[in-house]
């Protein structure tokens, strides 16, 4: 396993350095975000139709929050959760074919008014517009590196790249270790990947700090399995969403993922834990 405290941030000043401290976990070095920009593509979706009725009963139990911009003004501006800014965007699920036509749509003067630690910006690595993704996420860091905000960046991947991965599965484990890599010689200081087989050959060949995407909605031990596995593997945490506030229980479900993350539980036991809460939920209704 790793933690945020095996990579040397010492190189880039005390402000970023203290922003890492916001969003890791003192003694796991780990973090759990939640992840609640999904509407800056998706329109609404299911478990965000009133963003601030779902988020705040979690906020207690997530270590950062990665929201929209229009999103984090509909949230109680006294919580003391740091947050994570989406920047890119302008795609939708309505043009499947362009979801990598991406611009930068929050500038650095924005994530700083809005008292962020940081942002994340979205690279379609092997896309047709590679290049325009990797410009907003590079001209982001550059802005950013005067204030000492973190920069996170995201593998994203488009509907032909999972085509690929459901046809050839060793091409999987070879884009996410190539992808991961190339956004942290480019500056990233976080990366924001998908698990898969194989994973701490993406780790170990990777110069920056990795935290796993929840990807879709999955069963709750399977979500709570790839948890445990990922940061077995060497990941630093995870940035979560869908399996957790679409879960039946999302408030059960973001302390099952924080004792998989932070205290060691192995799936079966944070899954217990998930049913225990849950039970106690319904005994009080």
């Amino acid at each position: 396993m790793k933690s945020i405290q095996d990579f040397s941030f010492e190189g880039e000043g005390r402000g970023l350095q203290n922003r890492l401290a916001q969003m890791f976990d003192p003694e796991s070095g780990r973090t759990v975000m939640l992840a609640v920009d999904h509407g800056y593509f998706q329109g609404v979706p299911k478990g965000l139709e009133d963003i601030r009725k779902t988020v705040e009963p979690l906020l207690p139990y997530c270590d950062a929050l990665s929201p929209t911009i229009g999103g984090l003004r509909t949230l109680d501006p006294w919580s003391r959760v740091p947050i994570i800014l989406r920047a890119t965007g302008g795609n939708s699920l309505e043009r499947r074919e362009e979801l990598d036509d991406e611009i930068v749509t929050v500038s650095i003067d924005e994530v700083v008014s809005a008292n962020a630690i940081g942002f994340t910006a979205s690279v379609y690595v092997g896309l047709p517009r590679q290049r325009q993704t990797m410009e907003n996420l590079v001209s982001l860091i550059n802005e950013a590196s005067t204030y000492g905000l973190i920069a996170i960046g995201i593998t994203a991947v488009g509907d032909k790249l999972k085509g690929l991965f459901k046809s050839e599965k060793g091409k999987q484990l070879q884009y996410i270790r190539d992808a991961s890599r190339i956004l942290a010689e480019n500056g990233a200081h976080l990366i924001k990947t998908y698990y898969c087989d194989g994973f701490e050959e993406v780790v170990e060949s990777c110069l920056a700090p990795i935290v796993i995407a929840g990807g879709t909605l999955r069963p709750t031990k399977e979500a709570l399995e790839f948890t445990s596995d990922a940061i077995q593997a060497g990941a630093v945490g995870v940035d979560m969403g869908r399996n957790i506030f679409q879960s039946e229980n999302p408030v059960a479900m973001i302390q099952a993922v924080r004792a998989i993350v932070h205290d060691g539980y192995t799936p079966a036991s944070a899954h217990d834990l998930y049913q225990e809460l849950s039970k106690r939920k319904a005994e009080k209704r």
